[in-house]
């Protein structure tokens, strides 16, 4: 046995029987109960006090009971010497019942207060406490019979300290139990945190992109109106508007059907996108299921390319490449340079590249992005489970 072990309390937890089942404790207090109404029965019914000392036994019986409550209250405040003083009226009604006769009470008390020492205070207290209480009892004891009382005193404060194990065992493991259920509330806690950034990217991708769209065109309306354009000129752009929101809606019902894990594979997803923009479409490797935040981040970014090749290259060939690789699937978009346009590079733009490489670092990934000769090039690389 360390240092430690004597010189420490109890823990609190252990003090306040905190995991122990009602069925239990009431188990305990009934037993307790029994146990002192048989001692009073021997004591006073049974016994051979003398009419002058059954009135004084009986006082010392009363104030030993409540310095003993008394005891089992205030330590769990872990304070020495209240508890110390409480167990020393115990021990004084004990002796003072013994010495008149109450044989019963005395050895009871005596019992008590052995094994609830053993059982609440540091060892370096309770040891030399009950050892005291032990050779007062051996003083003042009549002959007959005196080694079985020690014994069963000395027992009953073996199994005090027997019970104060259980009782720290039992507190352990409430305390084990109390962080695996703060750990888990702290898990919850982050898995809806990363669930609402995932919507909240999802929502800015699908809408940031729809409602720029529709800006540019509605913008580009204002101005020809402005500037005496023709009727057929100004519808051209209403119209692209319009089919703009049409797509934006479109990609709204496509995320939260994503978000419930309720889309269309991959690669079939990517075939109606490429030819909806002219765009080659190549799969390769073995075809498997993608992980919903895998799936969407390879949706996003072909949506986000293609996007940014009708912008800046129109009319640009342009080449989508699905690769199913051992633990990890590349997506690769390719274009050259339209006759009358410019490359992404020089567009100004880099938000939506940003967005790419960030949904693809937040799943283990990388993204690279960046202008090639003859074009543009665009890599995901995301590992697989």
């Amino acid at each position: 046995m360390e240092q430690d072990d004597w010189t420490s309390w109890p823990s609190r937890e252990a003090l306040q029987r905190q995991g122990m089942t009602p069925a239990r404790r009431w188990s305990g207090v009934v037993g307790r109960v029994v146990g002192l109404g048989v001692a009073l029965w021997f004591t006073f019914v049974n016994s051979t006090l003398r009419g002058d000392h059954e009135l004084v036994v009986a006082v010392a019986a009363v104030v030993g009971m409540f310095a003993f409550w008394r005891f089992l209250r205030v330590s769990p405040r872990l304070r020495v010497l209240p508890c110390v003083l409480w167990l020393a009226v115990v021990l004084s009604a004990s002796m003072l019942s013994l010495r008149l006769g109450g044989e019963v009470i005395s050895i009871v008390l005596l019992c008590a207060l052995a094994m609830a020492s053993m059982q609440r205070l540091p060892l370096v207290v309770a040891v030399p406490l009950t050892t005291i209480s032990v050779l007062l009892f051996i003083l003042l004891v009549p002959e007959s019979g005196w080694l079985g009382n020690l014994g069963t005193v000395l027992g009953l404060g073996a199994l005090g300290y027997v019970a104060r194990l259980d009782w720290e065992a039992r507190a352990q493991t409430y305390r084990l139990l109390a962080q695996e259920r703060a750990a888990r509330a702290a898990e919850a806690e982050s898995a809806a945190l990363a669930e609402r950034a995932r919507i909240a990217r999802e929502i800015h991708d699908v809408l940031a992109h729809s409602l720029s769209a529709q800006l540019v065109h509605l913008e580009a309306a204002r101005l020809m109106l402005d500037a005496g354009a023709e009727r057929e000129q100004l519808r051209e752009r209403i119209v692209s508007a319009r089919r703009m929101a049409q797509d934006g809606l479109a990609e709204t019902r496509a995320a939260l059907s994503a978000l419930r894990g309720e889309f269309v594979p991959v690669g079939e997803y990517l075939a109606t996108l490429a030819n909806a923009d002219g765009a080659a479409l190549v799969i390769e490797g073995e075809v498997r299921p993608l992980g919903a935040e895998v799936g969407v981040a390879v949706r996003r970014t072909a949506q986000e390319a293609l996007t940014n090749v009708r912008k800046h290259a129109p009319g640009a060939d342009c080449r989508v490449r699905l690769s199913y690789l051992a633990g990890t699937v590349e997506l690769e978009v390719r274009n050259g340079v339209s006759e009358g346009g410019g490359e992404l590079a020089g567009s100004g733009s880099g938000y939506g590249l940003l967005g790419m490489r960030e949904r693809a670092e937040l799943l283990g990934g990388s993204l690279l992005a960046g202008p090639e000769a003859g074009g543009f090039r665009v890599l995901l690389s995301v590992p697989t489970p």
